[in-house]
């Protein structure tokens, strides 16, 4: 059976990005999935310094070894003044100095939510034009805009958006 990892590009413990994630992860088929939480691996601040005197932290390996174990990705960015949060920032930084391709060309969904009314539409947008340089294989994409008006009780409620996602994930499945 093959095995997706799920998580959110944010620290927050009521994560949007973590529940659309979730969701998406559900309307997947004949896949083991396996929900990961930043938390859960905590890493200093990235600097050369750190590292020079400190090397690479464990939590950065562990954490690029269960993403490399895995036969897909869905991650659904948190967006922070229009980029990534500064924990999957810090996160991302670490994880490339281990392997620069660190994303090591797993097929992922790559996804944004935000309280406003552009989805996340920026972060998006960066990570689509960045991680294809460091072994991204994005397979398909999807934005929800207006978090709260359209999703509610564990699913997107707003019929045109919930297609949406349904035909990326499909997308997405079928490439596993």
């Amino acid at each position: 059976m093959k095995k997706v990892v799920v998580f959110a590009g944010s620290n927050s413990v009521k994560s949007i990005n973590k529940e659309l994630a979730i969701y998406a992860s559900s309307l997947l088929d004949n896949v083991k999935i396996s929900v990961l939480d930043l938390n859960d691996f905590e890493l200093p601040i990235y600097g050369i310094d750190e590292e020079m005197n400190n090397g690479i932290p464990k939590n950065a390996r562990t954490l690029l070894e269960v993403i490399h174990s895995a036969d897909g990705i869905i991650l659904s960015l948190a967006e922070h003044n229009g980029n990534f949060s500064s924990v999957f920032k810090n996160t991302y930084d670490w994880m490339s100095r281990i392997q620069q391709k660190l994303w090591n060309n797993i097929p992922m969904l790559l996804m944004a939510t935000s309280p406003g009314g552009r989805g996340g539409a920026s972060v998006l947008s960066i990570a689509k034009l960045g991680f294809p340089h460091m072994g991204g294989t994005i397979i398909a994409d999807f934005s929800l805009p207006s978090f709260s008006e359209n999703f509610k009780d564990g699913g997107i409620i707003n019929e045109v958006y919930n297609e949406q996602l349904k035909e990326a994930v499909q997308k997405f499945n079928s490439s596993l």
